[in-house]
């Protein structure tokens, strides 16, 4: 019996939430990317406070945040805004500053310097170029289940939606100092991982336990957290965990797009407790709307999957009627105003929208990161005022 099978499924209040995001460190003169880690967790480790809430990445150049659980969005927006805040404090006492997107527009990654950690370290040594070219950050996103068997069922089904929520959050439009004509070139890079991308149906919890039980037993895996599927189960911490996203500059976005999971995950949870099935596509399909979503952002040309209509439609059509769905539980959950910036983000567009204007302007890719970087702080000072 595999290890996979033990879990904490139903142990949590349901649908409570956790945010993971990973932030840029920065040079405040050249805007490129700075190795500071490791002075900035003695800084946070002096202090305490944090201490639990901020960690390492792959390199040194990388600094993760976690929340601790929280109840709805609101609780969410709060707790962000204290993290940034901190990373903000301590990032400018150690002479740097921070930033939050899916890519550097300009550093290379044969710059950056590996985390010593035996996990960082064995990870680079499986996937050797792979991993070394691994200079993306993302935002993940947690939400309790109430069982095993819901964790797979709604997460087959949330797996449609997973173009929608890379068009929301897409903001890595550059890649080493060009433009990639794609809004999300974070997914492309991470493509190249083995165990990623769209996550095959399953037919129960069983079924993937099974599967990730033959994986383990056979030496190819550690552990479960060697999948890194766009969005898989968390058997020991109970959650169905949202990876797809790119980190998102502005934290009333990421609030936003916490607030649309939370409350898709109660949808189909409620719709699984009650029929026992929930609507889920095969997965060509879902990784066809998903490479026009990386493509495009939120004007992609996509397939109506729920309707199978003939013509396809823009995904801000799908997201509008995404959000309409899942209003009434949003409300119950008590995160409906947070879910209004899904309505903002459609008006003014995604953090790669707005990096491009500012490189359309000028051409200056020093002043993309500069400004992605004030608006991170802008977003936490609005917040505090």
């Amino acid at each position: 019996m595999s290890s996979v099978l033990d879990h904490r499924f139903g142990e949590s209040e349901p649908y409570t939430l956790g945010v993971e995001e990973e932030y840029m460190l920065l040079d405040p003169e050249t805007w490129d990317l700075v190795q500071h880690i490791d002075s900035m967790l003695s800084r946070v480790a002096d202090d305490g406070q944090f201490e639990a809430r901020i960690n390492p990445e792959l390199m040194q150049s990388v600094l993760e945040i976690t929340t601790p659980v929280c109840r709805n969005a609101g609780d969410v927006l709060g707790e962000l805004r204290a993290l940034r805040s901190y990373v903000a404090g301590i990032a400018r006492a150690e002479g740097c500053r921070f930033g939050s997107a899916g890519t550097h527009p300009f550093s290379l990654f044969e710059r950056q310097r590996i985390t010593a950690k035996d996990r960082y370290r064995q990870l680079v040594d499986q996937l050797q170029y792979i991993a070394r070219q691994e200079l993306i950050f993302g935002m993940h996103v947690h939400a309790a289940v109430a069982s095993p068997d819901a964790s797979v069922a709604v997460m087959n089904a949330v797996s449609a939606h997973l173009p929608e929520f890379l068009a929301l959050s897409a903001s890595s439009p550059f890649w080493r100092g060009e433009t990639t004509g794609l809004l999300s070139s974070r997914q492309m890079i991470f493509s190249a991982f083995p165990r990623s991308g769209v996550p095959p149906r399953f037919t129960s919890y069983e079924d993937f336990a099974d599967v990730l039980g033959q994986l383990e037993r056979t030496g190819c895996i550690a552990d479960y957290t060697h999948i890194w599927w766009d969005i898989r189960p968390h058997p020991r911490l109970g959650t169905l965990e949202l990876r797809v996203c790119d980190a998102v500059t502005r934290v009333e976005d990421a609030v936003a797009i916490a607030a649309l999971y939370q409350a898709l995950v109660k949808m189909y949870s409620e719709e699984f407790e009650r029929r026992g099935e929930v609507p889920s596509y095969h997965r060509i399909l879902v990784v066809e709307n998903k490479w026009l979503a990386a493509r495009h952002g939120l004007q992609a040309p996509v397939m109506d999957l729920a309707t199978g209509r003939r013509n396809r439609v823009p995904l801000a059509q799908l997201i509008r009627r995404l959000l309409r769905e899942a209003e009434p539980h949003a409300r119950e959950l008590g995160s409906d105003r947070e879910l209004d910036g899904i309505r903002d983000i459609l008006a003014r567009g995604n953090g790669a929208d707005q990096q491009l204007r500012v490189w359309n302007a000028n051409r200056d890719i020093v002043e993309v990161v500069r400004d992605l970087s004030s608006a991170t702080e802008v977003a936490i000072a609005a917040g505090a005022s």
